[in-house]
């Protein structure tokens, strides 16, 4: 098995905060040598200086922007495209203009990501692996959740599709799907036990994930242990989806 990322360059999007942030880490610690976009100016010249990654403040939803940025880019030989946002609103109160924000940003600024991403590994002549963050929202319902459960649904139907375009070109491209995921937003979001209880109590291991567990499946899918797994949507979720 053969964990290890020496001598890959990864790109990761939405990577100075919450889950990116701890998959920029990992995979730093796996030996990758990292480029990262985020929107978190400060954050990021941290993270130049303490990973010695490359890294660029950018909007992903301005595809001018992210097409200038791929201009310049080094060889490529994985992309994480992690940056996403979340609204929760029930089905009867639900706003276009939320609907247009989620799609925009966790679905559109993906797809074009990983258009240039691809472009960048076919020219370099690089056999890549392409992983999306997606969520088990997209696998099952969750009231209050209609624009984000949509946006992610369509999100791994966007890593099918790239699968099946991209395979014979030698790149793998994968989703992971987890659950609550305990980032520090995520652990104020979650500490009313009246929220917290009834979602514990549906996920069979009892208990939500460590960002670490979802970054730790992420580094498998862009390593070499990974070779043949291309189309697979893995939930990373306690058993919640088993249901």
């Amino acid at each position: 098995m053969n964990f290890e990322l020496q001598e890959k360059r990864i790109l990761v999007t939405g990577a100075t905060s919450g889950i990116g942030l701890d998959i920029a880490w990992s995979l730093t610690e796996l030996g990758a040598e990292l480029v990262l976009f985020g929107r978190n100016r400060d954050k990021l010249v941290e993270l130049e200086q303490e990973l010695g990654a490359r890294t660029l403040a950018l909007d992903i939803t301005d595809e001018a922007a992210v097409s200038e940025a791929f201009a310049e880019m080094p060889a490529l030989d994985g992309l994480v495209n992690c940056a996403g946002i979340s609204r929760l609103e029930s089905a009867l109160r639900v706003r276009a203009e939320d609907l247009d924000a989620l799609m925009t940003t966790n679905v559109r600024a993906a797809a074009i990501v990983a258009r240039e991403a691809a472009a960048n590994m076919l020219a370099h002549g690089r056999h890549g692996s392409i992983v999306n963050v997606s969520s088990q929202a997209a696998m099952v319902a969750l009231e209050g959740h209609l624009g984000y459960c949509a946006s992610k649904a369509a999100m791994d139907a966007m890593t099918r599709v790239l699968c099946l375009e991209l395979g014979p070109k030698g790149i793998r491209v994968n989703s992971v799907n987890p659950t609550v995921t305990l980032t520090p937003m995520a652990e104020r979001a979650w500490s009313d036990p009246a929220k917290r209880d009834p979602m514990l109590a549906a996920i069979p291991l009892g208990r939500f994930a460590t960002p670490r567990e979802v970054a730790l499946p992420v580094a498998f899918l862009l390593s070499r242990s990974a070779s043949m797994i291309s189309g697979t949507c893995l939930p990373i979720d306690g058993g919640y989806t088993a249901h």
